[in-house]
């Protein structure tokens, strides 16, 4: 009973510091890799001694296959074929030229500097062509770069693994067998790439099929069915023709987004959490088999060529596939900065090194330490320095520009009109035909059809805009469409209007979601007060000095109900209002204040009759908000009342204008008629 025990235990230490290590990197932003490595080592024979992988024998084969798989048709099923249209020819001579290119130049490196012999100098190059998407993911999603340098990376790390997976087979024949015959290996390599292709679209075509007619099958037993199939595809490509069937479970994956499932989401969440399982598991598992002893004999030969892969090969790589490509010089040079090797390397490194010294051919273990300090060297250099490069390139995706408007009210006109007065991109989507045609009034561009329709959304150019922001009449239709854009398009700033009802659905993305504008104000009453000309725009600059006094002063009026936050500016970035956001000194607010007019010209000006038009926006002028507001948070409604009547009263005998009561204000305001 030991025995089995050992194996139980030895697995259920894997899991939870796998799970651990994630909730950490989680935590503290950095990539999960960096963290599974460090674990693995550390609990690995060399140091703690709590792990030992090989009582796994011939089962940690099969569990690295099998993790492969799901990793991989996981990678495929998040690939979205329109966006890789855009960078298709660059993703192309990545996967093929650029793979001839790694190959060549870390064969010379490992040669050269390493000092391994050809054959295994070039096992290693092999290896390391891949980058991966299991590193590749989590770094885009601490570092959110522009749609087109990241989907170019996730299109470059899932269709090159089944490819370097093949090609590394391939060699590792060559290898074992002693026939060096280049057109055997490339036809090999074809003929593979063909077969897996081919299993996975027709099987991903059956399993779309069958899931959209299976109506009698719940939710939760469709996820199984498709890890089911997948294993099934994979497995059936492997039996055909080895390491087939890597490829075929990328395809499948591409093949089953591309039937639209209305489980989807669900499905890719499933399969999402399954590839995090697999790649904790496999890490640690790995990382652990590692003997420290064989990274030390490496000594600089591998610190150099591994240097060499990085700022040699990879930037040679990417400039000549990306020779005629539509990226600028700082999206190639970021693409050419991030190749981290990921869970492919690793695992099939493993594996050769069990092979090559089954069939007693030195190197086994070099090549294995010599691919884990490339993947060491790559991640934390790469994966931490990432986001600081994005920043200094000016290629974050939080630097778009632009807002997609959901709802055509007068206040989201209004907000598309200050966006659309600093030279930013606008469009409007609703389907009522007279909200639409008083946007078109207004000389925005406007959409009437449903923002859940994919294609609308794409013909809108939401790829290009920095915000997507819901504001119908309905909040939970809100929630449903920025989950939707966050699903499809992911843009930098998803907000949404929420329910005002504390007990109201929570959104499932919710640190994606970002509640829009002011919760406690009702926008069925903004929208009446611009109808009715009740209001005048402003806007206010918080500097550092005084800041406290500042905000305080506004989150009065905010809570008196006489001022709504529309837009913030900060760091040339006009943002929507997010609810609980906390101000920054140096923020720019744009803002509506509450200007009631007295009820006998309301009804000489006709009531409800104004309309905001662009014309009607008047210059900004300098006016002061009396600082009786500050005791706003503690006046009761009937109160308020009273108080806004006298307001008008005063207001009206001194010719429109507040008081002016503040010398040390800042803020701006223009009416609107």
């Amino acid at each position: 009973m030991e025995a089995p025990f050992d194996v139980t235990l030895l697995m259920i230490v894997t899991v939870v510091a796998g799970i651990s290590a994630q909730v950490l990197a989680d935590r503290f932003r950095v990539p999960g890799i960096v963290l599974l490595l460090l674990f693995g080592i550390i609990l690995g024979p060399d140091c703690l001694g709590w792990l030992r992988p090989q009582l796994l024998g011939d089962g940690l084969e099969v569990i690295v296959s099998l993790s492969v798989a799901i990793i991989l048709f996981e990678g495929g099923l998040n690939l979205n074929l329109r966006e890789l249209g855009r960078v298709s020819g660059s993703l192309r001579n990545l996967v093929t030229v650029g793979t001839l290119i790694t190959l060549v130049g870390g064969g010379l490196a490992a040669h050269y500097l390493g000092e391994f012999p050809w054959p295994i100098a070039f096992l290693y190059a092999s290896l390391v062509v891949v980058t991966g998407p299991t590193v590749i993911g989590p770094l885009l999603k601490h570092v959110p770069v522009d749609r087109q340098v990241a989907t170019l990376l996730e299109g470059e790390g899932v269709l090159i693994d089944p490819v370097g997976a093949i090609l590394a087979v391939l060699v590792l024949d060559l290898v074992l067998n002693g026939d060096a015959d280049p057109l055997r290996v490339l036809t090999g390599l074809l003929i593979r790439l063909f077969i897996g292709a081919g299993i996975g679209a027709a099987g991903g075509a059956f399993l779309g099929v069958f899931l959209r007619r299976a109506s009698f099958l719940s939710e939760d037993l469709k996820n199984l069915v498709v890890l089911a199939g997948l294993w099934a595809l994979f497995g059936l490509g492997q039996e055909i023709l080895s390491e087939s069937g890597l490829m075929a479970t990328v395809v499948a994956g591409m093949v089953l987004r591309a039937y639209g499932l209305p489980e989807e989401r669900l499905l890719r969440r499933f399969k999402s959490q399954l590839t995090i399982l697999a790649v904790s598991v496999l890490f640690i598992l790995l990382a652990a088999d590692l003997s420290l002893a064989s990274l030390v004999v490496l000594g600089w030969g591998g610190v150099a060529t591994v240097l060499v892969l990085m700022f040699v090969v990879r930037p040679l790589n990417v400039a000549i596939c990306t020779w005629k490509s539509p990226l600028n010089w700082r999206q190639k040079l970021f693409v050419a900065w991030v190749g981290p090797r990921g869970i492919v390397s690793a695992s099939v490194s493993s594996l050769f090194a069990i092979l090559l010294t089954e069939r007693g051919i030195n190197g086994g273990d070099s090549i294995k330490a010599l691919v884990f300090l490339t993947i060491i060297m790559t991640v934390l250099t790469q994966g931490l320095s990432a986001g600081a490069l994005a920043n200094f390139l000016q290629i974050t995706a939080t630097k778009a520009k632009g807002a997609l408007i959901v709802g055509s009210n007068p206040l989201s006109r209004l907000i598309a009109r200050l966006f659309k007065e600093r030279n930013e991109s606008v469009v409007l989507i609703d389907t009522n035909p007279e909200a639409a045609k008083e946007a078109e009034q207004e000389d925005f561009r406007v959409f009437l059809n449903s923002a859940m329709d994919t294609e609308v959304l794409e013909e809108a150019g939401l790829e290009d805009l920095g915000t997507f922001l819901a504001m119908t009449k309905n909040g939970e239709v809100n929630l449903v469409l920025a989950q939707r854009a966050i699903e499809e398009f992911n843009p930098p700033r998803v907000l949404a209007v929420f329910p005002r009802d504390p007990q109201a659905r929570i959104p499932a993305n919710k640190t994606k979601i970002r509640q829009a504008l002011i919760p406690d104000l009702p926008l069925k009453t903004w929208n009446q007060y611009l109808t009715d000309g009740e209001v005048k725009l402003g806007e206010t600059s918080l500097k550092e000095r005084g800041f406290a006094f500042q905000v305080a002063h506004l989150q009065a009026l905010i809570h008196a109900g006489a001022m709504m936050p529309l837009l913030i500016e900060r760091q040339g970035v006009l943002q929507v209002v997010i609810a609980n956001e906390s101000w920054q000194p140096g923020d720019r607010i744009i803002y509506l204040f509450h200007a009631p007019k007295p009820k006998l010209l309301k009804r000489l000006s006709g009531g409800n009759q104004s309309h905001l038009t662009v014309e009607k926006l008047q210059e900004v002028e300098e006016i002061d908000i009396p600082e009786s507001a500050l005791d706003a948070p503690v006046t009761t409604d009937k109160k308020r009342k009273k108080r806004q009547s006298k307001e008008q009263t005063t207001t009206n005998s001194s010719g429109g204008q507040p008081p002016v009561t503040s010398k040390n204000s800042h803020h701006k305001q223009a009416p609107i008629s």
